[in-house]
């Protein structure tokens, strides 16, 4: 708390006094400096709140991360990106390479794709990559009613590269640790007046820090679009081939937690049969010649917008998506009957075998129509839409494990052998198919942003119809959403702010109570908060208090023999949030902070997530002398411990997770045509879990990496 206080008490100190352009964008003044970098980022129509207001004028938490920031700070996955986020853990479950899994305000994020979802189900889709994004945007809260159904913490929305005007063009060359050697290029030309195409790809051949997994990728991503200033069309085809295996290698808190020191756990008989050797954490418990998680995918997107007048325009994107995933993996048997251990005094432990042959497929559309009108002295910007979405999703598998005989072998997690993988798990006749599963959903929104002089307002309504096919049950849900926000904008750059929004999400089932189907979870979030940015600077600085609200959850232990229902179940999470960033002559400086108090309905905090969290980044780059080109930055991030709590023979168990701070180094030179940066994320090689659960398993944290990158631009 105290670390919290001192961030803010800096932020507020810093001089505000440098050249700036407004959160929209737009130059305040022609006569200032042009070489200068926009804080905030711009948002949109296809941004996450599907609108281009400001964001110092919207009454609701929105991060933007734009391309040449999370490049500086030597992102190389979309967790990556988000770890300068405040509010949001991108790394949840360590170091991983089957897909990214953020949380927002504690809560799981869906992930969005130019305004529309792109990930579904549980590993059966291709993971996005960073070089094919231009940004990536946050919006935190519920967001039901711009996007439908979902969790209350927020969404991530990641912004495509795609053809237009005023694009240059790069080719980039990384070298790495862990044999990291990647080839990307981002092309553009215009091919006749209005009329624009660009090509990204990348070849990437990769190891990674945990023995046998890498991390190797094909991406082809062309565009075409034809923009007139009135009429914009854009095509897109984006393919993806990646092989992979599983980073998370699920190591047993019997040779991690139990011996490390950086994990508390009660009671301690959940430790047992610990021998008091700690386990590499680069450990492989799969097996070379079984394990695989290989992905392809091809999505293809048609964006459009027309102006008919000044006032009133048309916009809509059309997404189909098909994607496959090759799963395989062998895991110990962590799990036992007295609690977590089932790993022997040895290290020697039964193995698992699971494979996956999944899919999924996508077909969807988000039409809208956007109209600017004043009534007397309020200025409206309305738009209103309808959205459809189809997902279809289906998984055939084998699994074998039978963790009390040990019938499928042992692996030693000090000293793993492998081989002797069963041959049935070659035997495609052995797969069960576990059944398709068909969305449809429909959506109608409305949302206008009204403003009365300095006064911004803005109400949101939607309804959503939702159903769901699965093996031969077929579950309908609906629901309304509301949102409203108020927020004044002072002329001495402050913006105090209120806001309220829902959120819904089904629940796939039935009562075992009731026979009736299960309610669908929804959530509710105030939000109060002030934005400040001082006119003819590059400061912005935002400090929020959020109250979220989830209910029809299922039944707290308590409650658990309640006769009329199975969804009487509430989780809260209340919050702070800072978030500050300014420019002060040559130097960029960031700092973020959140602050968490979450509780599940069984009152213990919610899993894996941390209380407290920190940021900062500083970066010097002159833009003139002697030096110009040059830039180095340095940056911290700080997270708190987590826990996990669960329940065994042995009684309530809990598993806390020590926090970490982490140091990332950038160095480097840029020329109009070269640029040339060294990257180091995790400069001192800190050895960490980022979280270990109570049902017997840690998961290890993203060691040291270091990349040296050189681009050319044309």
């Amino acid at each position: 708390m105290k670390m919290k206080l001192l961030l803010v008490i800096t932020v507020l100190a810093l001089p505000s006094y440098a050249f700036a352009q407004d959160s929209s964008g737009n130059d305040r003044d022609s006569s200032e400096e042009d070489d200068i970098i926009i804080v905030t980022g711009q948002l949109s129509d296809f941004g996450a709140l599907k609108s281009a207001t400001p964001i110092v004028e919207t009454a609701r938490s929105v991060t933007i991360e734009t391309e040449e920031q999370f490049r500086d700070k030597g992102a190389l996955t979309l967790d990556d990106v988000l770890n300068y986020i405040p509010g949001v853990v991108g790394d949840t479950f360590g170091f991983a390479t089957r897909g990214d899994f953020p949380q927002v305000r504690g809560f799981d994020a869906a992930e969005y794709r130019d305004g529309q979802q792109v990930l579904f189900g549980f590993y059966n889709n291709t993971r996005s990559d960073v070089y094919v994004l231009e940004q990536v945007e946050v919006l935190k809260g519920p967001a039901s009613v711009l996007y439908g159904k979902g969790t209350p913490g927020g969404i991530v929305n990641a912004v495509s590269k795609l053809a237009g005007p005023d694009k240059q063009s790069e080719v980039v060359f990384d070298v790495g640790t862990f044999d990291r050697y990647q080839a990307a290029a981002d092309l553009n030309a215009e091919l006749a007046d209005n009329l624009f195409v660009r090509f990204v790809g990348l070849y990437r051949d990769s190891d990674t820090q945990v023995n046998f997994v890498n991390d190797d990728a094909v991406i082809i991503m062309p565009s075409i679009t034809y923009d007139d200033g009135q009429t914009r069309l854009t095509a897109m085809l984006e393919y993806v081939d990646r092989d992979s295996d599983t980073a998370q290698q699920f190591l047993p808190l019997t040779g991690t937690g139990c011996v490390s020191g950086d994990v508390a756990i009660t009671p301690a008989a959940v430790c047992v049969n610990a021998s008091g050797e700690r386990v590499e954490l680069d450990t492989y418990l799969g097996d070379p010649d079984f394990n695989r998680y290989n992905t392809n995918s091809t999505l293809v997107s048609l964006l459009a917008s027309h102006a008919f007048t000044d006032n009133f325009s048309i916009d809509g994107i059309f997404r189909y998506k098909d994607a496959d995933v090759d799963y395989r993996q062998s895991y110990i048997d962590f799990l036992g009957a007295v609690g977590p251990p089932r790993v022997d005094a040895n290290g020697d432990g039964g193995r698992t075998f699971y494979r996956s042959n999944a899919f999924s497929e996508q077909a969807a559309f988000d039409l809208r129509a956007r109209w600017t009108f004043d009534t007397g002295p309020i200025e409206h910007e309305l738009f209103g839409g309808i959205a459809y979405q189809y997902v279809k999703t289906g998984n055939e598998v084998i699994f074998l494990s039978d963790p009390a005989t040990r019938a499928f072998g042992t692996i030693n997690i000090f000293n793993p052998i492998y081989g002797n993988v069963p041959t049935a798990l070659f035997d495609d006749a052995n797969f069960f198919d576990v059944g398709d599963t068909i969305t449809d959903d429909y959506g109608l929104y409305l949302n206008n942003q009204m403003s009365i002089g300095d006064l911004k307002l803005n109400f949101g309504l939607r309804y959503d119809d939702s159903k769901t096919e699965s093996l031969g049950n077929v579950q309908k849900d609906d629901a309304v959403s509301f949102s409203v926000g108020a927020l004044y904008a002072f002329e001495n750059g402050i913006s105090p702010y209120v806001s309220f929004a829902e959120s819904f999400e089904p629940v796939i089932g039935t009562d075992g109570f009731t026979n009736n189907p299960l309610k669908p979870r929804e959530g509710k979030q105030w939000e109060v908060g002030i934005k400040y940015q001082p006119p003819g600077t590059q400061t912005y600085i935002t400090l929020a208090y959020f109250d979220i609200e989830e209910s029809n959850l299922p039944n707290p232990s308590s409650l658990i023999n309640q006769p009329d229902s199975q969804q009487e179940g509430v989780g809260t999470v209340k919050g702070f949030e800072m978030q500050a960033q300014t420019t002060l002559g040559d130097w960029y400086l960031e700092l973020n902070g959140s602050l968490l108090d979450t509780e599940t309905a069984d009152g213990v905090p919610f899993a894996s997530i941390p209380e407290e969290q920190a940021s900062a980044w500083v970066q010097y780059q002159p833009v003139a002398g002697v030096l110009e080109g040059f830039k180095t930055g340095f940056g911290l991030r700080y997270v708190g411990d987590n826990e996990s709590n669960g329940s065994g023979a042995v009684g309530p168990i809990r598993v806390v997770t020590d926090g970490n701070v982490l140091g990332d180094f950038l160095l480097g030179y840029e020329t109009e045509r070269w640029d040339v940066t060294f990257n180091v994320r995790n400069i001192t090689n800190e050895k960490y879990f980022s979280t270990c659960l109570a049902r017997g398993d840690c998961f290890v944290g993203e060691e040291r990496t270091a990349v040296v990158r050189v681009g050319y631009k044309f």
